[in-house]
């Protein structure tokens, strides 16, 4: 387990929910105090009301909810959004409705989830040419060519 620490921005402001002991994903909150209309082909930027701090090596992915996609075709826009560990700001969600009707945002709304992962540090070593595989430079969708 990892001790992050959340700070509440607003007063509207709710901590993140797991809805089942096994889940892997945080529910984000939105802290609006107003409704939002998110009009069809359109996006809105919606304010979590809360800010993290995260311990070195890990990172926060924001992803769409499922049930918001299946259900009103509500998706995030740069999806997963990363929240680095260094970044100490308001955390927002981009909604985009692919929908043809208007999507409401209430105020406590379940917007988004969040899933902490870890990563490691990199460092680059320069070559003048790479190793082969049997993938080789296959890209877009190479695995789907008829081999005959």
């Amino acid at each position: 387990m990892i001790k992050v620490i959340i700070q509440k921005l607003t007063p509207h402001a709710r901590t993140p929910e797991r809805m089942t002991s096994l889940a892997a994903g945080y529910d984000l909150y939105s802290s609006n105090a107003e409704i939002i209309e998110i009009p069809p082909a359109s996006m809105k930027v919606i304010p979590t009301g809360i800010a993290l701090s995260l311990p070195a090596g890990y990172e926060a992915q924001i992803r769409p909810r499922s049930g918001l996609a299946s259900q009103y075709q509500i998706g995030i826009l740069n999806s997963p959004g990363t929240i680095d560990a260094d970044y100490r700001g308001e955390i927002k969600v981009i909604l985009f409705n692919f929908g043809e009707r208007i999507f409401t945002v209430k105020p406590y709304s379940r917007i988004a989830q969040m899933i902490f992962t870890r990563h490691e540090t990199i460092e680059f070593e320069e070559r003048i040419k790479l190793d082969q595989t049997e993938r080789d430079k296959g890209g877009f969708g190479h695995t789907d060519q008829d081999k005959a």
